[in-house]
């Protein structure tokens, strides 16, 4: 059991939750630039770049201007407090180690930079509304980063489409076709349309056109 890997991919809805990451380097820079498109973030350090000031401004990111070093346990923990998750990103591996131990004593999880924590962040892809996530669990970055690079180029922005063209079907669907399976028959002749697929690289309007033709089609069969 001690060599199981125990990470489990999960979707959270970030919104309402706080992210606190100790460090203004490349690390933490590239931490917050993820987690403010998603939640509230509060970043420690000496010192700010204009990257930091601009995710201020653009996002609300919060900036406490602190050498973390130099903080008492209280200050910490009163700063962590009400945080989700915690990220010690400083160049000072003990700093971040007193931080993950406080972070842990109060129940928070943490991203460790120097360690696997409790959470590990994935390289992700978006499209619309898929979300794809890739993780070799800290073994190794660069892996995940190529790993990602190869998934993009199957993954195009056609997907995003397709899943706007099939959430409106299946909706529309469920009003006009009583049993479930040939709703599901229907949004499976849609996904594997060569034509729609094709027709998504032109516009969204001439490939939902495309899909609706499959629809009308199918379900006059079924009429007949």
């Amino acid at each position: 059991m001690t060599n199981k890997n125990h990470f489990l991919p999960l979707l959270i809805d970030m919104s309402d939750k706080t992210v606190v990451i100790f460090g203004s380097g490349s690390v933490g820079d590239r931490k917050a630039t993820l987690f403010s498109e998603y939640a509230k973030v509060t970043i420690v350090s000496r010192s700010f770049s204009d990257t930091f000031f601009e995710m201020e401004r653009k996002n609300g990111v919060k900036l406490i201007k602190a050498d973390a070093g130099k903080l008492s346990d209280t200050e910490i923990t009163t700063i962590i407090c009400e945080a989700f998750l915690v990220i010690p990103a400083t160049n000072d591996r003990t700093v971040n180690e007193r931080i993950t131990s406080l972070s842990k004593s109060i129940g928070i999880l943490t991203n460790e930079v120097d360690a696997i924590g409790d959470v590990t962040v994935p390289a992700v892809i978006k499209r619309g509304e898929l979300t794809i996530s890739i993780s070799t669990t800290g073994s190794s970055p660069a892996f995940s980063r190529f790993t990602r690079q190869q998934v993009e180029k199957i993954i195009t922005p056609e997907f995003a489409d397709m899943i706007k063209i099939q959430d409106e079907i299946r909706t529309y669907l469920k009003n006009e076709v009583p049993d479930q399976r040939d709703r599901k028959d229907i949004l499976w002749n849609i996904l594997e349309s060569k034509e729609v697929w094709s027709a998504l690289e032109e516009s969204y309007e001439k490939g939902f056109k495309i899909a609706q033709d499959i629809v009308r089609e199918k379900i006059s069969r079924k009429v007949r």
